[in-house]
């Protein structure tokens, strides 16, 4: 479904991502990992068309997009979340997936909107205010849901359990995994937490300083020296 090809992007002098090339298939669910400042959100920002390669190519089924304005691979089926939850101030909790829906999709289609938020356990919250009257949960369910109103075919995750303390992050894992099953996307998601990855993913990418330094199961990665030394700061996974 999605493959980056040799994928560089630079910064001035500074090169914030190195030669990358990975695939996603349709329906997998793959975590991305790394240490701070290793060039995972930057990754996601020119999967999504927020930054253009310096070099390299970007396929979503078979299709070139790496020329894509931002509108064009939304309603192509990529979708994507924040780390820090970006709601649309005045607007209500329904009225932010209205807006969403309608850009990703090109129509206002009511009643998948309110699928949406009865599956995110929003629907009490719908005609609140989603700047000002939503718990951190309740806003990183909500960046959730304007990625799904997009109706993707691939979900990108930008640490949205990051937070979160235990019990709600295993609470939202688990509505990742229900959405994932529900839903029947693929999903790339951004995520420190060790458990949170393990539990999710089937395959785990690893990047350091650019690099994509391990690309496999969770029980390969954790345990290879290389991501030990970059990742987990020596630590045994």
């Amino acid at each position: 479904m999605l493959k980056l090809d040799d994928v560089t992007i630079k910064f001035d002098a500074i090169t914030a991502v190195n030669s990358v090339s990975m695939e996603i298939a349709t329906n997998e669910v793959v975590g991305l990992v790394g240490p701070n400042g290793a060039g995972k959100t930057t990754l996601f920002n020119a999967i999504s068309g927020l930054v253009r390669p310096t070099s390299g190519q970007i396929f979503f089924n078979s299709t070139n997009i790496l020329k894509a304005p931002l509108h064009t691979r939304a309603r192509m089926g990529i979708g994507r979340s924040f780390q820090i939850p970006q709601p649309m101030h005045e607007l209500t909790v329904r009225e932010n997936l209205l807006v969403a829906q309608r850009f990703g999709t090109g129509k206002l289609v009511p009643s998948k909107v309110d699928e949406i938020l009865a599956f995110l356990n929003l629907a009490d919250k719908a005609q609140r205010n989603a700047a000002t009257e939503l718990s951190l949960t309740e806003l990183k369910a909500l960046e959730v849901g304007k990625a799904l109103a997009t109706a993707p075919k691939l979900l990108l995750l930008d640490e949205v359990l990051a937070g979160l303390e235990t019990t709600g992050k295993r609470s939202f894992m688990n509505m990742l995994m229900d959405l994932h099953k529900k839903y029947e996307l693929g999903i790339l998601i951004i995520e420190h937490d060790i458990e949170t990855i393990s539990t999710l993913c089937s395959r785990v990418c690893v990047l350091n300083f650019g690099k994509l330094i391990a690309d496999g199961t969770p029980n390969e990665v954790f345990r290879d020296p290389q991501v030990i030394n970059s990742y987990t700061g020596g630590a045994n996974a």
